[in-house]
């Protein structure tokens, strides 16, 4: 494939990934107003999505025994805490709002790359940051004295910790430092048993046996029209985690890091304009500017980040774990995976 097909192809790629991510808490949300608690959604997108991948999961088996602290820590953070966080927060704010709380992660990690790693971080890296800070004011309202549930913040600002770990454990998964004779861990495979540790984490916190199962046979009311349950949850496994997770890690095997991460941030474009249309969230024209600077201060952040050094980064048939989550890193640490990620 040549440079130019094979740039157009990770473009296409990081959008879809983009609108697959952004839609997850447009389909969750009315399945959570329909009487399911937030917590038994997150379980049923993440146990859907783990039986959708338990082939890749077996494929790449060895992964339990080669990598099981990074493989767990992945499934805590990078699958169960963001999106347990995120959707208990949508389930209080606006979704365009939780996702926007949650670009504070680049901020978080600049943070822990100059205080913790004590790396050094350029300057526009750190005017992307402040205009992040004071777009996020705008958009939660300060000087009106938090008009959106504290809790709901609290929340949001939750998931933008667990990305935050996310981003750390995905760095260390990226093969740096590992010899010649080593490959770095395969991005799907990770992802596959991600998921998979995530689901069963979940199934002990959520407790799914106590879930209104009967929801899922009824419809969710989005702004004024009945969707059927079913249909908002095939959207959430298939589309939202499974597809939002394969395509990101393609488009980053295609694109730099730099470039697919600039593209993840129209996800929270992407997931405010769908709650515009669909569940009826409008947003005042502050938090739309406010919006808008979060945005730009990701792009900024993103695309300062330091070139890592030269040289391949993985070798064999995969890419490095760290290409998942980089799609959406700002500070060269190492996406989400999503979201999703979690994005969620």
């Amino acid at each position: 494939m040549h440079a130019s097909q094979q740039r157009s192809a990770g473009l296409g790629l990081a959008l879809a990934s983009a609108f697959a991510f952004g839609g997850s808490g447009v389909a969750a949300k009315p399945l959570i107003e329909a009487g399911l608690d937030p917590l038994h959604v997150v379980w049923l997108r993440v146990t859907g999505a783990a039986l959708v991948m338990l082939p890749v999961a077996w494929r790449h088996r060895r992964l339990v025994r080669e990598r099981p602290v990074l493989l767990a820590g992945f499934g805590l953070f990078a699958v169960a805490g963001v999106q347990a966080f995120y959707f208990a927060s949508i389930s209080r704010i606006p979704v365009g709002v939780a996702l926007l709380i949650e670009y504070l992660a680049p901020a978080l990690v600049l943070g822990w790359v100059r205080f913790v790693q004590r790396r050094p971080v350029t300057r526009a890296a750190a005017v992307g940051v402040v205009l992040a800070v004071g777009g996020l004011a705008c958009v939660v309202e300060v000087w009106a004295g938090l008009g959106f549930d504290a809790v709901g913040l609290l929340l949001a600002l939750g998931a933008a910790c667990c990305q935050v770990g996310y981003f750390v454990l995905s760095d260390q998964g990226a093969g740096h430092g590992e010899t010649a004779d080593s490959e770095p861990p395969h991005p799907v495979g990770v992802i596959a048993y991600g998921l998979l540790a995530g689901a069963a984490v979940l199934t002990a916190v959520a407790g799914p046996w106590a879930m209104d199962w009967a929801v899922l046979g009824g419809s969710a009311e989005m702004n004024g029209r009945d969707v059927p349950a079913w249909l908002l949850l095939c959207w959430i496994v298939l589309l939202a985690t499974v597809l939002a997770y394969a395509t990101g890690v393609v488009s980053v095997r295609l694109l730099s890091p730099q470039v697919a991460g600039v593209v993840a941030c129209l996800e929270a474009v992407v997931a405010t304009v769908l709650a515009w249309v669909l569940l009826g969230e409008h947003l005042s024209p502050p938090q739309l500017v406010g919006g808008g600077v979060v945005l730009i201060g990701a792009f900024i952040a993103q695309s300062s980040a330091p070139r890592p050094p030269s040289g391949p980064v993985a070798s064999g048939p995969g890419v490095t774990v760290a290409g998942a989550a980089e799609a959406r890193e700002p500070a060269g640490t190492g996406s989400e995976l999503s979201r999703p990620p979690a994005s969620p």
